[in-house]
């Protein structure tokens, strides 16, 4: 039987926002040099990213 407690839906969830992020990464109208090291950070740092990428990632305004 598989282990699946809180540690696990934590992962989980991380693992869908940077999924997200990413995904919202490649969407933006910034340039290819900006998504390449936000998707880096948001990879290498995947909570720390997602949250950096959140509050101080490319956004589209006119939206």
């Amino acid at each position: 039987m598989m282990n699946f407690g809180y540690n696990g839906i934590l992962g989980l969830l991380v693992l869908i926002g940077d999924i997200w992020a990413i995904i919202n990464i490649f969407q933006s109208s910034v340039s290819n040099e900006k998504k390449l090291l936000w998707i880096i950070a948001v990879m290498l740092l995947p909570v720390l990213g997602l949250i950096l990428w959140f509050f101080l990632g490319p956004r589209d305004r006119g939206v």
